[in-house]
């Protein structure tokens, strides 16, 4: 008796066992698919307008294709350059090439542009002043404080006789580089371009980028837009980011494939009314 007993015991004991090893056996292939469903996954980083609504219009084309694309919205200048850094985005769609190669001077990272995707006018717009003629000294005018952005911006001013800049300005020029104040001296106030628009009521203009007026749909409000050639245009396209090494992936061509189709160019044409012009 006592043998079967424990005969028993050692089955009853192996039974579970196995069920024990086949449940954990079908949860890794589980796991499996799972991983294998990740991969198929694309995810940027991206400035909410326009960037993420263009992305949004190259889902389909992508999952034609059997991806899937997630578009992580981040609202500043810097966390879609760490994201991509850190291998925690694919991608990110946000920025021109001057922006990137700053970025990588300052921070020591070593991203790099795959696709030319658009380009975007920057513009004056009203605050508590409509019209540049009613300038006066003292006004405040807000620009943006990143290197690259802040000296578009006043060469928007420069172009519309409110300053003047030194002759050696360069491509990171700041208010340290403005020689004269032809219509009364203004304050010129460095700020997060993020925030310009919200900081209009209390500034006599804003030169903001149009990604964030769009956003704060204040395109009617614009006093100048600065003047453009296609040099211009092509100094200041926005692209498509990624880590080194990962230029040849599979997900960067496909992505780059689907956001540079007809389809995604005829959305910005229709969409954005020429603030917003493809370049590929």
């Amino acid at each position: 008796m006592k043998n079967i007993k424990k005969f028993s015991i050692i089955s009853l004991v192996l039974v579970l066992t196995l069920a024990l090893l086949t449940a954990c056996g079908g949860s890794g292939s589980e796991g499996s698919g799972e991983a294998a469903e990740e991969d198929k996954t694309i995810v940027v980083a991206a400035s909410p307008t326009p960037h993420a609504v263009i992305l949004e219009a190259a889902k389909d084309k992508l999952a034609e294709e059997g991806w899937t694309l997630e578009v992580k919205e981040v609202p500043d200048y810097v966390t879609p350059n760490e994201l991509t850094s850190s291998g925690d985005v694919d991608a990110n769609y946000f920025q021109h090439v001057p922006y990137l190669e700053q970025y990588n001077e300052e921070k020591g990272t070593d991203l790099v542009a795959v696709a030319n995707m658009h380009y975007e006018k920057m513009a004056i717009y009203a605050g508590t002043k409509d019209s540049l003629d009613a300038i006066a000294e003292g006004d405040k005018i807000g620009v943006p404080n990143d290197a690259t952005n802040e000296a578009r911006a006043l060469k928007v001013l420069a172009e519309n006789g409110i300053i003047t800049l030194k002759a050696d300005a360069s491509e990171t020029a700041t208010v340290e580089d403005i020689a004269e104040y032809p219509k009364g001296k203004v304050e010129i106030v460095e700020l997060e371009a993020a925030t310009i628009p919200t900081q209009l009521p209390s500034l006599a203009f804003g030169v903001i980028n149009a990604n964030y007026a769009i956003e704060a749909d204040i395109m009617d409000d614009v006093v100048a837009i600065e003047g453009t050639d296609q040099q211009q245009e092509d100094t200041y396209v926005n692209v498509i980011v990624v880590a080194a090494g990962n230029e040849q992936s599979e997900k960067t061509q496909a992505l780059v494939s689907a956001v540079q189709s007809d389809e995604v160019r005829k959305f910005i044409e229709d969409t954005f009314n020429g603030a917003v012009v493809p370049k590929f």
